[in-house]
């Protein structure tokens, strides 16, 4: 960890944070955000000019392999974060998502090999589970790909896996369940509940409200990817980063009112709701094995964390110059 490290989709939510925390570590940090004739970096934008400075920007695309390989050159570890996440728009433009997921992946490791076997951390995702035959969902969990998305995340975990199996590239997936925090996009549920309540008079347009999901700050996966990066024990594994909190949608959105003090009027919008075989109903992750190879353990009061977390994010969008990001108007896919 010592070594220069290189952070791809370092513009987007989770990457933008995992960059600023690098930085603020002590790491020499490259981040390779897909190019735009605007040259805007997303929400690196945003970070503090200090860490900003300290980054090395490759402007580029995570599809472009020979631009995969040029960014990696003297780099120690690559943490894998360049994807396409939207699940609703994977139902419209599939094969975008085998390019970007799919392939991206097959190019990091590829550039990885080549580049003197480059420590790869594999961002996944639980949405690679399906809904759960069993709780709290283990790595041994059947996978199913119920959207193009999540079967596009599985083969880029078994593309990046295979690398290590067939050349011993040092590989390490990390599948996260549901990171939620600042910079978030309306796309997910909790930043979609925060800005139609800041906006509104408490009426919320939600999808399933009795799905469930286990929700983690985007602060702790940041954390635990790092921790997965320092340990050489993880490599050739697949950990789940999860707290075992197990949160219904309708329950989030009722403790997002009450942090605000607004009385919630759930609404089920139509247009929000996935296709009922490719629904995932219920997501809750055990984390015991990435604990018992980094050290830890699991969350002591997850139910605290996530009120104090959910809070944070709230004062957040909250703040004039963050909510004016986000309009808040429609359905975003």
């Amino acid at each position: 960890m010592s070594k220069k490290v290189l952070v791809t989709g370092a513009a987007g939510f989770i990457g933008s944070h995992l960059a600023e925390r690098l930085v603020r570590d002590g790491h020499s940090v490259k981040a390779l955000v897909r190019y735009n004739s605007a040259g805007r970096r997303g929400w690196l934008d945003t970070v503090p000019a200090e860490i900003a400075s300290e980054i090395e920007f490759f402007d580029g695309d995570i599809r472009d392999s020979f631009y995969v390989k040029e960014s990696m050159k003297d780099v120690g570890v690559v943490y894998n974060l360049a994807a396409l996440i939207a699940i609703p728009y994977s139902y419209h433009a599939p094969n975008s998502y085998v390019e970007t997921n799919i392939s991206g992946a097959l190019n990091v490791v590829h550039a990885a090999r080549e580049n003197g076997n480059v420590r790869v951390i594999q961002m996944s995702t639980s949405e690679v589970y399906g809904t759960a035959q069993y709780v709290p969902i283990d790595e041994k969990h059947p996978l199913k790909g119920q959207s193009p998305y999540s079967a596009s995340k599985i083969g880029a975990d078994q593309i990046a896996l295979s690398f290590y199996y067939a050349f011993h590239t040092p590989v390490t997936v990390a599948r996260p369940f549901n990171t939620f925090g600042p910079r978030q996009s309306l796309r997910a549920v909790i930043p979609s509940i925060i800005v139609q309540l800041l906006r509104g008079d408490g009426s919320l347009d939600l999808g399933n409200i009795k799905a469930t999901r286990d929700f983690n700050y985007v602060g702790y996966t940041t954390e635990m990817l790092t921790k997965i990066a320092a340990c050489d024990a993880t490599i050739g594994e697949t950990v789940n980063i999860g707290t075992g909190l197990e949160i219904s949608i309708e329950e989030t959105a009722k403790m997002a009112g009450e942090i605000l003090g607004k009385p919630v009027k759930l609404k089920i919008d139509p247009e929000r709701l996935r296709p009922e075989d490719s629904e995932v109903y219920r997501l809750c992750g055990d984390s015991s094995k990435l604990f018992s190879l980094i050290g830890g353990k699991m969350p002591a009061d997850p139910v605290g964390d996530f009120k104090r977390e959910l809070q944070t994010t709230i004062e957040w969008f909250s703040r004039p110059e963050n909510l004016s990001h986000y309009d808040g108007s429609g359905y975003r896919l």
